[in-house]
């Protein structure tokens, strides 16, 4: 809300006890807020049900690689031998394809949500292409 309208309509509140002005700048910032509102909940994605549901598995199994300083040639092999085990049969293929996806997108700006140091993401870093 621009800070001209508030300060008026707080002045005509104290000075000429009146609300009318506060009660305008009100439903005005309330409608705008209310379209942003509805804009960004239109550009937003339907959360991936095979994502939530193996979140932490996907969390272990990012941090494990980084860890074990995986490189991109071992990594299908990796993500297909840790689905056999921990994830159901139907889920396999999308948790697959979940699991490379976070690893390729993995940078220094996302590394910590899987618990894992920055030090071992920078041993990792340097390995990851072979």
């Amino acid at each position: 809300m621009p800070r001209e309208s508030y300060t008026e309509a707080i002045l005509a509140v104290y000075e000429q006890n009146s609300t009318d002005v506060l009660k305008d700048v009100f439903v005005w910032a309330y409608e705008r807020s209310a379209g942003q509102y509805a804009a960004v909940r239109q550009s937003m994605v339907e959360p991936d049900p095979i994502r939530l549901k193996y979140r932490a598995q996907l969390r272990d199994l990012i941090g494990e690689m980084v860890r074990s300083q995986i490189t991109r040639s071992q990594v299908v092999r990796k993500v297909s031998t840790w689905a056999k085990v921990g994830v159901a049969a139907k889920d396999k293929v999308r948790f697959e394809e979940l699991a490379q996806e976070e690893l390729l997108n993995l940078h220094e700006g996302n590394f910590s949500r899987y618990r894992i140091r920055p030090s071992e993401f920078e041993a990792w870093w340097k390995v990851r292409k072979r």
